[in-house]
């Protein structure tokens, strides 16, 4: 295997404080379960949707050669532990190609998340769906 990149980023203040990159990008955060979250901090939920919609639609994009648009939109969601203590995440992840039909995009979602290495780190988990949608523009 040959590396292609690699970065490391630290928290050291837990849900509240800032998570950095080192030698890069600062970032706030804040528990969306804290009473009073500071809004303009980024939360976990939050950086997951980040990062993989922009891994997924970087690779949808690649598929498709960049000859027409998609998206990917992303909701996460925080629920209580379906088993033990703690909580769980539930994602749905919804992909979108301008000018394709509905199983065209379907199709593009499947290569673009067996692609993807969000996706692949995401694969099997229980809590999280893809799903295809057409185009809003």
């Amino acid at each position: 295997m040959t590396l292609r990149y690699r970065t490391e980023a630290i928290n050291g203040d837990g849900g509240t404080g800032t998570a950095r990159v080192t030698d890069g990008m600062e970032v706030s955060v804040a528990s969306p379960l804290a009473q009073n979250p500071d809004p303009d901090a980024s939360n976990p939920e939050q950086l997951l949707a980040l990062a993989w919609s922009t891994c997924l639609n970087a690779t949808a994009q690649a598929l498709v050669k960049r000859e027409r648009r998609t998206a990917v939109r992303i909701e996460v969601e925080l629920h209580d532990a379906s088993e033990g203590p703690g909580y769980e995440f539930h994602v749905d992840t919804y992909l979108s190609a301008e000018g394709l039909t509905l199983d065209e995009t379907a199709d593009l979602l499947a290569s673009a998340h067996a692609r993807c290495p969000v996706s692949k780190l995401l694969r099997g988990a229980t809590t999280v769906q893809v799903h295809a949608e057409q185009f809003a523009g």
